[in-house]
């Protein structure tokens, strides 16, 4: 399915076909540009970027690169090839045709799940508007823009939804979308995370690798979807996602590289040593993956819930991979979750499959970070080193579900309350380390250097070398 561009809003939907959807969002249109002036990256409207942009929906070929403004990219509206005949994958509905339309009794909930995704696409570009005013080379600003733009993309795709199937509701939906504002103390962002700011490029890292993975989870879960439109779209959103995965997963391992080559120079793993070299010691990457990941874990909601329970019963979301597992029902079965027990222990609760959805998802986001970890403590061994970073327990620092204001050691270990708050501003990042993070934030531009605190890329972008010019600034 070739991408239409000859029209104002590129589609593969055949947009022109339907004049009053067409209308309504060319009428929204103007509303994002101005949002994206205002809010999106600030500082480089002007500049020329090498960027990736949607030309077709197929797994081979899918894009196209080349220099464009990014007030110029053209945003539209993606759903991933139909498929022939398929049927809802799970719940009480398994083996029905898919819903082309929104059933009525769903359509609360449906909006409700699409509002609180589309709300995190412009959210994070909010969230890292001014970082490329700090950019360690021009290879990590335009990985900065795409990201950007294409969680600008992202947004479309969900106001596509709104204003196709909603309504009235769904189009008013659509304008509060450019309403909420990340970090705004009158009208925040849904999740808390998406509110969290982000002005350094170790956080965007950490951002990408982690809530970005999130992001992954729950449209890999939405693409299991009952409701056709909304499975099509987030299948093509995962194409684009995983760019951005890749962006936060190299961008730590390039850091971690370059803290250990300093490490081996210096022949010591002290912090402040490697600080007095302009590195990023790995006691402070460690506190924020503490803070990241155990941020990112609230936003798969309460380990156990009924919400998630009648959505996987309606058909509306289900399961990552749905296909992997051998029953699609899970009307007579039951998980075991660690719940908090007894005199501040930890006890196994059983719960019917269906409430533990989210638990379920969360599991398969943890194993999935796990990876990233074990690459770069591999990094750590091969460099000479003992010390290894590690993902903390998802009972750490909750504040949705089960253990939400649990005193619980990034180890999991459950501890008295005032220890607890004694010790926990040293798992997480630091005021000191916060500033010292922000002193090694200098904007290198010149192509082909390399900011002193990462490591360069292993191979630049499209064949493209590193030292290409991917952002011409004016």
């Amino acid at each position: 399915m070739a991408v239409d561009y000859r029209g104002r809003i590129p589609n593969n939907i055949d947009l022109s076909a339907d004049r009053r959807l067409q209308r309504a969002l060319e009428h929204w249109q103007p509303r994002f540009l101005n949002w994206w002036s205002e809010l999106g990256p600030e500082g480089f409207q002007a500049a020329d970027v090498y960027l990736r942009t949607a030309t077709a929906v197929d797994a081979r070929g899918w894009a196209s690169f080349g220099y464009v403004r990014m007030p110029e990219y053209r945003w539209g509206i993606f759903l991933a090839e139909p498929e022939q005949d398929r049927t809802i994958g799970f719940g009480d509905e398994m083996g029905k045709p898919v819903w082309p339309e929104v059933p009525g009794e769903h359509r609360a909930a449906l909006r409700r799940l699409i509002v609180t995704q589309g709300d995190t696409e412009p959210a994070s570009v909010e969230q890292q508007r001014r970082l490329g005013h700090s950019c360690p080379s021009l290879y990590d600003l335009r990985n900065l823009f795409q990201v950007n733009v294409e969680e600008g993309r992202h947004l479309w795709a969900m106001v596509y939804l709104l204003h196709a199937h909603f309504g009235r509701d769904g189009r008013e939906e659509a304008e509060e979308l450019l309403y909420r504002h990340s970090g705004d103390p009158d009208n925040p962002r849904i999740l808390t995370t998406f509110n969290e700011p982000i002005d350094d490029w170790l956080s965007f890292f950490m951002f990408t690798y982690f809530t970005d993975r999130d992001g992954k989870y729950q449209l890999k879960s939405f693409a299991e979807s009952a409701f056709d439109p909304l499975a099509r779209t987030c299948s093509f959103m995962l194409t684009e996602e995983a760019h951005h995965m890749f962006v936060g997963e190299t961008g730590i391992g390039r850091i971690v590289r370059r803290t250990l080559e300093v490490m081996q120079a210096l022949g010591t793993d002290d912090p402040d040593a490697v600080r007095a070299q302009g590195a990023i010691d790995l006691p402070t990457l460690q506190r924020y993956i503490n803070f990241w990941f155990s941020s990112s874990l609230d936003l798969f909601g309460s380990e156990t819930s009924s919400n998630a329970a009648t959505y996987f019963a309606a058909g509306l979301k289900g399961r990552p991979d749905e296909a992997s597992f051998e029953d699609h029902v899970c009307l007579d079965t039951a998980e075991r979750i660690a719940v908090p027990g007894e005199a501040g222990g930890v006890a196994e609760e059983e719960v019917p499959t269906r409430n533990a959805m989210n638990e379920i998802t969360r599991s398969l986001y943890v194993k999935d970070c796990a990876i990233g970890m074990t690459r770069w403590n591999r990094t750590i061994k091969r460099a000479g080193f003992d010390a290894e970073l590690f993902l903390p327990s998802t009972r750490f620092r909750r504040t949705i579900g089960r253990w939400a204001g649990a005193s619980v050691a990034p180890d999991g270990t459950p501890m008295a309350d005032d220890l607890y708050r004694k010790r926990l501003p040293g798992w997480l990042p630091t005021e000191e380390d916060k500033a010292y993070v922000r002193s090694l934030m200098r904007a290198v531009t010149e192509p082909g250097r390399m900011a002193g605190w990462i490591a360069p890329p292993a191979r630049g972008i499209d064949g493209k070398p590193v030292d290409y010019e991917y952002v011409k600034l004016h």
